[in-house]
C-alpha cells in the first residue's frame, strides 16, 4: 500500500504560478510511475502529467505542455508539479497518483494507476 498526500493548492491570479507537492509513504520501495490528474466540477478526471520511476521520462497533456513541469525526488518520496502561466481553465482539484505497472498505453488514463491522493484545489481567477 502507498499513501499519497498532496499540498500546495490555492487561489492564484491568471498568469501566476503554483507548485504542487505529493508526498508518498508506505511501500515506497516499489518503482512507481507517478502522475498528476485534475478534475473540474461536473467533468471527468483528466490527465495532466506523468513521470517514470527514475525521472527520465515525462509526458504532458497538450493543454499544459510548456507551462507545467513534473519532477520527482525519490530520496524524499515526493513528486512535484510546477505550474506557470496559469489560466482560469486550469481551475480544478488536482490529484496525485502512483502506478506499479503503468504502461505506455495506460500512463495517461486513471486506470493506469493504483493509488490516489485526496486532491488539492487549484483556483485561477481571471
Amino acid at each position: 500500500q502507498v499513501q499519497l498526500v498532496e499540498s500546495g493548492g490555492g487561489l492564484v491570479q491568471a498568469g501566476g504560478s503554483l507548485r504542487l507537492s505529493c508526498a508518498a509513504s508506505g511501500r515506497t520501495s516499489t518503482r512507481y510511475t507517478l502522475g498528476w490528474f485534475r478534475q473540474a466540477p461536473g467533468k471527468e478526471r483528466d490527465f495532466v502529467a506523468t513521470i517514470s520511476w527514475n525521472g527520465v521520462s515525462t509526458v504532458y497533456a497538450d493543454s499544459v505542455r510548456g507551462r507545467f513541469t513534473i519532477h520527482r525526488d525519490n530520496a524524499k518520496n515526493t513528486v512535484y508539479l510546477q505550474m506557470n502561466s496559469l489560466k482560469p481553465e486550469d481551475t480544478a482539484a488536482y490529484y496525485c497518483a502512483a502506478g506499479a505497472n503503468t504502461s505506455y498505453l495506460t500512463l495517461s488514463t486513471p486506470q493506469g494507476y493504483d493509488y490516489w491522493g485526496q486532491g488539492t484545489q487549484v483556483t485561477v481567477s481571471s
